[in-house]
């Protein structure tokens, strides 16, 4: 394994039978930029910059602006929060049937070996919208 490209616990944490999961190379990578989006700048007490801005932009109108503001967030979050890869592509959808919702698809090159990685990020605009994706929660 090649230290460039990192081993550590697998994110999310959660118990395993012995000890914590562990993640490395590209599945640590994923992980890493899943936790990067996922973190809203401020949240951490001791590292208040680190996360990306798209949650500044929950509650706002669905709009080509918007989705061209998300993958510029998006973009600089990544190259700053995570050197292991050059970010190759982003690209901002809106789904048909869910105007709450764009679909964030992240194009990227880790460094190391030249390996392509691809990862596709669900941001809803709405709080409260369920993790199912219906209005029910299935």
């Amino acid at each position: 394994m090649n230290d460039f490209l990192g081993r550590g616990w697998a994110y999310p944490i959660a118990p395993a039978a012995r000890g914590p999961r562990y993640a490395d190379g590209a599945d640590k990578i994923r992980q890493s930029i899943w936790l990067i989006l996922s973190t809203a700048q401020g949240e951490r007490p001791m590292l208040p910059d680190f996360g990306c801005g798209i949650h500044e932009l929950v509650f706002a109108a669905n709009t080509a602006a918007l989705r061209g503001l998300v993958a510029a967030e998006v973009r600089d979050a990544l190259t700053r929060w995570e050197p292991r890869v050059d970010v190759l592509d982003v690209d901002v959808e809106t789904p048909e049937d869910a105007r709450d919702r764009i679909v964030i698809s992240i194009g990227c090159r880790i460094r190391e070996n030249n390996a392509a990685l691809n990862l596709v990020y669900p941001f809803f605009l709405a709080e409260g919208v369920p993790l199912g994706g219906g209005r029910d929660g299935a």
